[in-house]
């Protein structure tokens, strides 16, 4: 019986320094192999899935929490918060101190000072854990690398925006953007205490999957989704088999019907192995 899978990259694909262990990659593999479906379900937009994520080799991709989908490089969906509200946002962060990057297809474009925040977040890590250097070059440094600054911010083609922590609380944030956005914390916990990200209000994951498998004329009967962040949960919820990684956060192993191991510790292949995927 074809399956269809869907998989989170940061923390569930990859680990948490950007790399994807060799046995999720082999998994994948093996899986298309085996006649089933594998997409990326991720909160990175396009310009944030570079090749040492994409040469794995994907039946199509769910990006900005849902907000875009493609399949054999065709566009399905496409959703772009309304020009006023970035216009809104980049103000209030502005005004609040707030250092913040705005995600599109095209590219990443950071606030003032959020380029060479992120830098200094980097270069603290790698100084507190040197035994990491590596696995942060090669899979964190791409990301700082792809930032834009000093760009308008003020854009049309803005899928979503990720906000790195200040002392403005993220009750707060999430109180100012309630009518504007859906507010979610980080998923990466380098960014810092009230990090988060905003999206369009009513998309995410879920949506997206229900979207994709219309299209594919596919029953849900035979989805599997993986995850271990806040955003996760609705496709975790949404799938016939929710699989929280071992490193989720609580909430998300709460909604998950079954947990799998850390990336590192082959959480992708052995669960796969487990449901009969490879």
């Amino acid at each position: 019986m074809q399956k269809a899978v869907f998989l989170d990259v940061d923390g569930t694909l990859a680990n948490n320094n950007g790399i994807v262990p060799a046995s999720a990659a082999a998994a994948v593999q093996q899986a298309r192999k085996n006649g089933h479906f594998i997409f990326i379900s991720t909160g990175r937009t396009k310009a944030e899935l570079f090749s040492d994520i994409l040469d794995i080799g994907f039946d199509g991709i769910i990006a900005a929490a849902g907000g875009y989908i493609e399949y054999e490089n065709n566009v399905l969906l496409h959703q772009t918060v309304k020009q006023e509200d970035v216009a809104y946002l980049v103000n209030f962060f502005n005004q609040h101190k707030i250092d913040f990057y705005l995600e599109s297809n095209g590219g990443l474009y950071a606030s003032k000072n959020c380029k060479t925040r992120i830098r200094k977040i980097i270069d603290d890590f790698i100084l507190k854990n040197p035994e990491s250097r590596s696995e942060v070059e090669k899979g964190i440094m791409p990301f700082h690398d792809a930032l834009v600054a000093g760009e308008e911010l003020v854009r049309p083609d803005i899928n979503k925006i990720s906000f790195l922590g200040s002392d403005v609380p993220i009750e707060t944030i999430t109180e100012e953007f309630s009518s504007k956005f859906h507010v979610i914390p980080c998923t990466v916990s380098l960014f810092g205490k009230n990090s988060g990200e905003l999206s369009i209000p009513g998309i995410h994951k879920a949506t997206a999957i229900a979207q994709l498998l219309e299209h594919l004329q596919l029953s849900k009967e035979h989805t599997y989704a993986y995850g271990d962040g806040m955003n996760d949960i609705e496709m975790l919820e949404y799938a016939q088999y929710g699989i929280a990684m071992g490193n989720a956060k609580e909430p998300v192993k709460q909604a998950a019907d079954d947990i799998t191991e850390t990336p590192d510790n082959n959480g992708i292949y052995n669960s796969f192995v487990k449901y009969g995927i490879i």
